[in-house]
């Protein structure tokens, strides 16, 4: 009786779902943030979004499909890839929160203002370049600052990927 709760819990498809759910209120959290604190994202955090919404996009389609051993893998393995990408950005988000101040670069134009003016990858060069605004620190929670937290969250999503991509329970 006690394994089969164990294998109900450790279920590839409750797992996925769960995964997703976390990824819709990492969302939700910061339409919160945005629209109702005020604290508007920067480029980067933008770009956080994204890769927050394609492990999303990846978490849930996994549930759905139910896949068996080489599909599962597969979708964590995309996860993962999502996770290590919006680690990335959230990494380079911290590092240019946690500048001295004469070293943060200036401000540079609105991220609506480069994708109407410039091709894809030349934004994304400057997107992660940073600017200014990605520098200031708004809303913090014990002392971490929103990149901070995001930070965190793609760890312990990096580590759902890994335990799925491991999980041979159906």
């Amino acid at each position: 009786m006690k394994d089969a709760k164990l294998n109900k819990l450790l279920n590839r498809r409750v797992i996925y779902l769960l995964g997703f759910l976390a990824c819709a209120g990492l969302i939700a959290f910061a339409l919160y943030l945005q629209h109702k604190l005020g604290e508007d994202p920067c480029a980067l955090c933008i770009f956080q979004r994204v890769a927050v919404g394609a492990i999303g996009l990846v978490f849930i389609v996994a549930a759905l499909h139910n896949p068996r051993e080489i599909g599962n893998r597969i979708y964590a393995s995309l996860g993962f890839v999502a996770v290590v990408i919006g680690g990335a950005i959230a990494g380079r988000h911290v590092w240019l929160q946690h500048l001295p101040k004469d070293q943060v670069p200036e401000c540079g134009p609105g991220l609506n203002y480069l994708l109407e003016t410039q091709p894809w990858m030349q934004v994304l060069s400057n997107v992660l370049k940073g600017s200014g605004e990605c520098a200031e620190v708004g809303w913090t929670f014990m002392k971490l600052s929103i990149p901070e937290w995001t930070l965190i969250c793609f760890v312990l999503l990096g580590i759902v990927a890994i335990f799925q991509f491991r999980n041979r329970r159906i």
